[in-house]
C-alpha cells in the first residue's frame, strides 16, 4: 500500500477536526482593521457632504426668500380710483386767453435823437396820429447834399443836350465825323441816366427824413413807451434798434380757446359765446366764433378756436384770463377726478393710470372747470381707467406697481 503524506496545516488558517479542512469561521470575524477604517472614513465623508448640501440648500432658500421680499418691497403699492362720469348739460365752459385784435411794436426807420414824444402809455390814438418826433441832422445834411448834386447833374444834362444838338447839326453838313456826333449823343444819354440816379437818391433821403415823424399805424391804445427825449435812436428792429412804442387794437378782442375733440363738430363760424371774468362777477360779455383752425392738434387733441368779443368801452384788457361759455346743444358725458390725482410736470398736467398688468402709464390731460376738490377732465382719460391717487413724483412710464385693495366700508 502506498504511503500517504502527512497532512500539514497552516497556522493562520483554522482547522476543523471533523472535516480535516480549514474552517470558514475566519470569514465571520469581520474585515481586517484596514478595511474597517476605510468604511469609517467613507461614512464620515458622506455625513459631511450631506451636511454641506443641507446647509447650501438652506442658505439658497433664505437668499431666494430675501430676494423675493426685497423685490416685493421695491415695487410700490398705490391706491387707485375710477373717474366719475357725469351727464353734460348742453353747455361747454372752457378757459380762454384774451388778446388784442392787432398788436405791433413800433421802431424808428431813421437814425437820430428823440426830439419829443406826444403820446404816453395808455393813450388812445387814431390811425395816422403823430406819436413822436426824431431829430435827424445827418439825414438832413445828406438830403441837402443830394439835392445840390442833383442840380449839378441837371446842369450837366443841359450842356450835354446842347452839345448833342449842335454836333447833330454839324454832322448834317459833314463838318464833323459820325463818331464825334455819336459821342456827344452818348454823353447826353449818360447825363439823363445820371439825373435819374440823382433823383432816386433825393427821393430815398426824403423818405428817410419823413420817418423823423412817427405816426400810429392803426387806431388803438399805447401799451408801452420805451424812450425819452434825447435818447439815441437807431433805425430797424435788429440788435442796435430800440423799440419806441407798443400799440394794440383792443376793440374787438380775440379770445383763443382750445376746444376738446368731442365738441369740435359744434364749433362753427357764427356760434354765439359768452365770456366771463373773475374781476367782473355776474357780467357776461357776448361774442361770436370768428374762425377755427379746422384741424385737431395731435398733441392736445383740441381745436384752436377764436372768439371775437366787442370792447367799445375798453373794459376788457388784453392778456386777461376768462371763461368762455358755449351753448353746444349736446350732452356729451364728462368725467371728473379728485385734485390729488393730478401730476404737475414740465410736460404739463398729467394723470397716472395703471393697466391690467400693473404697469403705470402717464397720460396728458385737458382740464376743464375746477370745482375745488375735483377737476373736470375734457380729454386724456376714460371712465374705465384706474387712476392713481396721490401719485409720487418718482413715478415713471412703464413702472411696475401693486394696486392696494379697496377697504370694505
Amino acid at each position: 500500500m502506498p504511503i500517504q503524506p502527512p497532512v500539514t496545516t497552516q497556522w493562520n488558517e483554522p482547522y476543523s477536526p471533523q472535516t480535516g479542512q480549514p474552517s470558514d469561521q475566519a470569514s465571520d470575524r469581520g474585515p481586517a482593521p484596514a478595511g474597517r477604517g476605510k468604511l469609517l472614513i467613507g461614512a464620515a465623508l458622506l455625513v459631511l457632504i450631506t451636511a454641506g448640501a443641507v446647509t447650501f440648500l438652506n442658505r439658497k432658500s433664505e437668499a431666494d426668500a430675501l430676494a423675493k421680499e426685497t423685490e416685493a418691497v421695491a415695487v410700490p403699492t398705490v391706491a387707485v380710483i375710477q373717474p366719475a362720469s357725469e351727464l353734460g348739460n348742453g353747455e361747454l365752459v372752457l378757459p380762454g386767453n384774451l388778446q388784442a385784435f392787432e398788436e405791433s411794436p413800433i421802431f424808428a426807420r431813421t437814425n437820430g435823437y428823440l426830439l419829443r414824444w406826444y403820446k404816453d402809455m395808455g393813450s388812445k390814438v387814431q390811425k395816422g396820429e403823430l406819436l413822436a418826433a426824431i431829430d435827424t441832422p445827418e439825414i438832413d445834411q445828406e438830403l441837402s447834399q443830394a439835392r445840390a448834386g442833383r442840380e449839378q447833374v441837371k446842369s450837366a444834362l443841359e450842356l450835354a443836350k446842347i452839345s448833342a444838338d449842335r454836333w447833330a447839326n454839324l454832322r448834317k453838313s459833314d463838318s464833323v465825323s459820325q463818331q464825334e456826333a455819336d459821342q456827344q449823343a452818348s454823353g447826353y444819354q449818360q447825363a439823363l441816366a445820371n439825373l435819374a440816379a440823382a433823383d432816386a437818391n433825393v427821393r430815398r433821403l426824403e423818405q428817410l427824413e419823413s420817418f423823423k415823424n412817427v405816426y400810429a399805424p392803426f387806431s388803438g391804445v399805447l401799451t408801452r413807451r420805451n424812450v425819452d427825449p434825447g435818447a439815441l435812436i437807431n433805425s430797424g428792429a435788429g440788435a442796435s434798434g430800440k423799440e419806441l412804442f407798443d400799440i394794440a387794437r383792443v376793440d374787438p378782442l380775440r379770445v383763443y380757446v382750445s376746444v376738446p375733440q368731442a365738441y369740435a363738430p359744434s364749433m362753427k363760424v357764427g356760434v354765439k359765446a359768452m365770456v366771463t371774468l373773475q374781476e367782473f362777477p355776474g357780467q357776461k360779455f357776448m361774442g361770436v366764433v370768428a374762425r377755427t383752425a379746422d384741424a385737431i392738434d395731435p398733441a392736445t387733441r383740441t381745436l384752436n378756436t377764436e372768439v371775437d368779443v366787442p370792447n367799445k368801452d375798453g373794459k376788457l384788457l388784453p392778456g386777461s384770463f376768462g371763461q368762455v361759455h358755449f351753448a353746444t346743444g349736446t350732452s356729451v358725458p364728462r368725467i371728473t377726478i379728485p385734485v390729488n390725482a393730478m401730476l404737475f410736470r414740465a410736460e404739463g398736467a398729467q394723470a397716472a393710470v395703471v393697466d391690467k398688468d400693473g404697469k403705470v402709464h402717464l397720460r396728458p390731460i385737458t382740464i376743464g372747470r375746477d370745482f375745488g376738490t375735483t377737476l373736470e377732465i375734457l380729454g386724456g382719460l376714460d371712465v374705465n381707467d384706474r387712476v392713481i391717487i396721490n401719485p409720487s413724483d418718482s413715478l415713471e412710464e412703464g413702472q411696475q406697481v401693486h394696486v392696494a385693495k379697496a377697504s370694505a366700508n
